[in-house]
């Protein structure tokens, strides 16, 4: 569910979301739409995580004052593609969708396209950069593959079934490739040991040995790649 905060006369988007696992009621910001997300715990009402919100107005607006600023997919838009920066060109006399072009990410087609066209070409390179790896580090641990989805998941970058299906969060192809890389290790490591035990990291490690500093990174700098879009 979706609600409205004022905040020194600006109205911000709250958000409710529930997690089970949750013991208290949590606040955060969210930067892509200058708004809070409310975690609620199983017991917790909606109107308590309203009055809540309402608790924290001058944390939210300390908060609100500092926020990192969205970066919209539009012509003259930096984007790090693998890491390595990418300006946006529309191409408004070109026909197809879009393609990299001496380090350019050439986008054609009229400018209401342009976002969706952007974030589609960034969907279909992260799916061809994280498939092959996933098959060549699936063959390396001898485990066989299930189906491998890409997401826009906010509170994890990769997930492991019990089936052996992956799923990826598209945002990785913004990352550095050796971020990607890890991000593809750990979940195809959770096919030999689907926990995070000791004998799980030293198959993580074996894969990637520079995994825990590409975690620091993935840590550090992670909540970036979801201001793009």
């Amino acid at each position: 569910m979706a609600s409205e905060l004022v905040v020194n006369g600006q109205a911000v988007p709250l958000t409710f979301k529930r997690n089970a696992r949750a013991k208290n009621i949590i606040l955060k910001m969210d930067p892509k739409n200058g708004g809070a997300i409310v975690t609620l715990p199983s017991y917790a009402r909606e109107s308590e995580g309203l009055r809540f919100a309402r608790s924290k107005i001058d944390r939210i607006a300390k908060r609100l004052a500092v926020l990192p600023q969205a970066v919209p997919f539009a012509a003259g838009t930096i984007v790090p593609l693998l890491g390595v920066d990418h300006m946006i060109r529309h191409r408004s006399d070109a026909r197809g969708t879009a393609w990299i072009e001496e380090g350019e990410i050439h986008v054609a087609g009229k400018p209401e396209f342009l976002a969706r066209r952007t974030a589609d070409f960034l969907k279909k390179t992260a799916r061809e950069e994280i498939v092959p790896r996933a098959e060549a580090y699936a063959r390396q641990v001898e485990r066989k593959l299930g189906r491998i989805t890409l997401r826009d998941t906010r509170s994890r970058w990769g997930s492991c079934a019990a089936n052996g299906n992956l799923s990826f969060s598209w945002r990785l192809v913004l990352a550095p490739v050796e971020v990607l890389d890890y991000v593809v290790a750990h979940e195809v490591a959770h096919l030999v040991h689907h926990n995070h035990s000791p004998a799980y990291w030293a198959v993580v490690r074996e894969l990637v040995p520079e995994a825990d500093g590409l975690r620091r990174w993935l840590k550090t700098n992670g909540p970036r790649l979801h201001l793009y879009g």
